[in-house]
């Protein structure tokens, strides 16, 4: 690259995500895209637990759950730290990912809840769609993904989407 553009020169990331999507991805684009993968699962995990009948009791949240309440009230308490943490600081795609697969990973404790509360075939659907979206979330802030591949988060957009249509048809959106 010329001295003229020296200042226009991409991160390797950066330009890796340009390749792969033809159009640069700045890292605000990025932070929106996990921000809104985040708040989805944040609202599947509320909606997950009013179905199981579990209160946002900060009483309720404890080192280590080991009761149902008790896992999902800490669902609830992570989801809202994920938030929380996504909505601090600069942009940063990898931990912005992070945050939006803790959500995911904080709404299958809620899922598991609620198809136990439910124990029915659309419960059991919205929990195994909320694992495929917690997978998927992984996946995107993992290693290879580090936040900024498109195809990954084109899969983790896609593996929530289907979580929230699955929590929906379960009654618990």
């Amino acid at each position: 690259m010329s001295e003229s553009h020296g200042d226009e020169q991409q991160s390797a990331p950066q330009a890796h995500a340009t390749l792969e999507t033809g159009v640069p991805s700045t890292e605000e684009a990025l932070r929106k895209r996990h921000t809104a993968r985040a708040r989805s699962a944040a609202d599947r995990t509320r909606a997950a637990c009013r179905c199981a009948g579990v209160e946002t009791d900060p009483g309720a949240v404890i080192a280590v759950p080991t009761e149902a309440a008790a896992k999902a009230a800490n669902a609830l308490r992570l989801s809202a730290d994920a938030l929380v943490a996504l909505a601090e600081g600069a942009p940063d795609p990898a931990a912005d990912a992070r945050q939006a697969r803790n959500a995911a990973a904080a709404s299958v404790l809620a899922a598991r809840t609620a198809r136990d509360h439910g124990a029915d075939e659309l419960s059991e659907a919205a929990y195994q769609a909320a694992l495929k979206a917690s997978q998927a979330a992984g996946t995107a802030a993992g290693r290879e993904g580090l936040g900024r591949n498109e195809v990954l988060n084109t899969e983790a957009e896609a593996a929530e989407a289907a979580a929230s249509a699955a929590a929906r048809a379960a009654g618990w959106v």
